[in-house]
């Protein structure tokens, strides 16, 4: 009689039985989440394989341990449809898709044969490698292929019934295909390692055979946060000039998705394109320079969900630092000039921007001048939105896999829920670094003084409780004081009630908005009349710093950059001691508020940075 659990010799598997050797190979690639990691140099050496695999596969795992089911077609749908919900990265959605051909091939079955497993396999190869455009030879797709078709070659011809048996022998061939990559593909060849896609692949196999061939029907165990420690070094790719900056992806939820015209489309403005899925909801994975131009095209197939584009020109960069102890992470409500954040290696998780049903990353697919000109024009007044857990977890995943700790600073928890997000994340985030999160009781301008100052420091050599001391000394002293541009904006927002603007019509009197200590945002005094304010508002900036402190200043204005640039300097000039200033366009966390014209301006009283940190 057939056994339906994984006992040994086991030659068939339920639903549940199924779902533990599932569970055994998700922990096994998770072990390795770091090396792999390392060793991605391939098709970018950008460091992050290892945490894209991750939080694919962590999203099947949430399937598996809260809907157990005994069908195990049922079982495999099921884990299909959250791994592509949950898929990240190039690797995470060829994953995505070879899961999706195995649930397809096996949805109607309720108990799988060594027959059944071979087939499904084979389909999942097939459809892992009609999601891309351009399959190459040494990646994680040769790996599959030469494990399905030696799986084929077991059933067919040897009869082999046992499923570990069967997993055992066609594991061996996937690990001589993953040796083979070194040298099929130039990148894995100089920089010598194999595939990182393709490495975690065969962890996941190595886990679901080792449970299998063990013979018993015990839970497999969590891998906790076990790293890999054998101390060799790997020498990673050197970092390139990438022909497309973001890796740019999001869910399609549709009726009718024609898939084949979607990545025809695609194709012609990125590279290193995947389309997984079906009909119904689709994955897309690309890399390209301006992923508004992805978002766009990929609305006409559906609904949008999970956009996200990352930095990978940032991230290669990282992989490459050495001797960085610290990375330095923010939303960006934070606002900081393009040039420092790429001189410091500042980590920007970007903020959601919604006009009605789009929605846009903030900075990224929407920049501050596009943001300022739609808001005048808009019917609806946009709204902003933290962003998710997820978002956080996956910069800090990669992040902490690179250096020994990670520093989150973030906008005041006082005005959003942002910080708790990012701590949500980091008490989630399985890596050998640390991960911090702190609340900056600031906004905007003073928010990134906070985070260049923190970041200075990490690049300095400090490590990371220096940096925590340092930032929480600076907090009390950075102040932010912002100007709106008309107080139509906060009163559509919700921000300040309509009899408020009606008052200070009446009395001639605009509003100064002020952090707190505690990192509310409110009044924090009157500007009286209505001409010249830029002028008064300098003054009054000026009458709440001492002149005898040397101070950093930072300005920004939503699309006034003339009147901006003369505040600054306005400042500069009545300020005897300005050891740093920047100037830089507002994002849309304060400017939703204050429209068009609004100005905003930091003050940080200036310290020295602390003592190199490297000794």
């Amino acid at each position: 009689m057939p056994v339906a659990a994984a006992s040994l010799g086991a030659t068939e598997l339920d639903g549940l039985a199924l779902g533990r050797a599932l569970r055994a190979g998700i922990y096994q690639l998770l072990s390795q989440q770091e090396h792999l990691n390392k060793i991605n140099v391939f098709p970018v050496p950008d460091g992050d394989t290892g945490t894209n695999l991750a939080l694919t596969v962590n999203a099947v795992l949430i399937t598996l341990l809260r809907q157990p089911d005994a069908h195990a077609g049922t079982t495999l749908t099921r884990v299909a449809d959250a791994a592509l919900d949950g898929a990240r990265g190039n690797s995470g959605a060829i994953l995505a898709q070879f899961l999706l051909g195995v649930g397809d091939q096996l949805g109607q079955l309720a108990r799988l044969t060594a027959s059944d497993v071979a087939a499904a396999v084979a389909a999942g190869a097939a459809y892992a490698r009609e999601s891309m455009t351009e399959p190459r030879a040494g990646t994680i797709l040769t790996v599959i292929a030469d494990f399905a078709n030696e799986l084929d070659r077991l059933v067919t011809h040897e009869r082999v019934t046992e499923l570990g048996v069967l997993m055992r022998r066609a594991g061996e061939v996937a690990h001589r295909s993953l040796a083979r990559t070194r040298e099929e593909l130039e990148s894995l060849r100089k920089a010598n390692v194999v595939d990182a896609g393709g490495q975690g692949f065969v962890e996941l196999i190595d886990g679901i055979t080792q449970y299998l061939e063990r013979g018993n029907d015990t839970e497999p165990e969590p891998p906790g946060r076990i790293l890999i420690e054998d101390g060799a070094e790997i020498t990673a790719g050197e970092e390139q000039d990438l022909t497309h900056r973001y890796c740019t992806e999001c869910v399609i939820s549709g009726r009718e998705i024609n898939r084949r015209r979607l990545r025809e489309r695609l194709s012609a403005i990125g590279s290193s394109l995947v389309v997984a899925g079906t009909r119904s909801k689709a994955k897309v994975h690309v890399h390209v320079n301006d992923p508004t131009e992805v978002f766009r095209i990929a609305r006409e197939y559906g609904e949008l969900s999970g956009e996200k584009a990352d930095d990978m020109q940032r991230q290669q960069h990282t992989a490459h630092l050495t001797g960085r102890r610290v990375a330095i992470v923010t939303d960006s409500a934070a606002d900081i000039p393009e040039d420092v954040l790429e001189r410091l290696d500042i980590h920007m998780v970007p903020v959601r921007v919604h006009f009605g049903e789009q929605s846009y990353l903030d900075k990224i697919g929407i920049s501050p001048q596009e943001f300022f000109e739609r808001l005048v024009t808009s019917p609806v007044h946009p709204k902003t939105s933290q962003p998710p857990p997820g978002d956080f977890r996956r910069y800090f995943e990669f992040l902490a896999s690179h250096h020994p700790a990670v520093l989150s600073i973030n906008l005041a928890a006082r005005v959003s829920g942002t910080c708790n997000a990012a701590r949500i994340a980091a008490e989630r985030t399985q890596s050998h670094g640390e991960v911090t999160v702190v609340d900056s009781l600031n906004a905007s301008v003073g928010q990134g003084l906070l985070v260049i100052d923190a970041a200075e420091c990490a690049a300095a050599g400090c490590d990371a409780r220096m940096v925590r001391e340092r930032l929480a000394s600076m907090i009390p002293k950075t102040r932010t004081f912002g100007l709106v541009g008309s107080l139509d904006y906060a009163v559509r927002g919700g921000r300040v009630p309509g009899s408020v603007k009606a008052f200070a019509d009446f009395a001639r009197v605009m509003p100064v908005l002020a952090t707190r200590p505690d990192g509310r945002v409110g009044a924090g005094g009157f500007l009286l009349g209505r001409r010249a304010l830029r002028d008064k508002f300098a003054r009054f900036v000026l009458r709440r710093l001492a002149p005898d402190k040397r101070y950093r200043i930072s300005v920004g204005h939503a699309n006034a950059e003339a009147d901006g640039a003369a505040l600054l300097e306005y400042l500069r000039t009545h300020l005897p001691h300005v050891v740093a200033s920047y100037l830089m366009p507002l994002g849309s966390a304060l400017g939703v508020h204050g429209g068009p014209g609004m100005l905003v301006v930091a003050a940080q009283e200036y310290e020295p940075p602390p003592e190199s940190g490297a000794a």
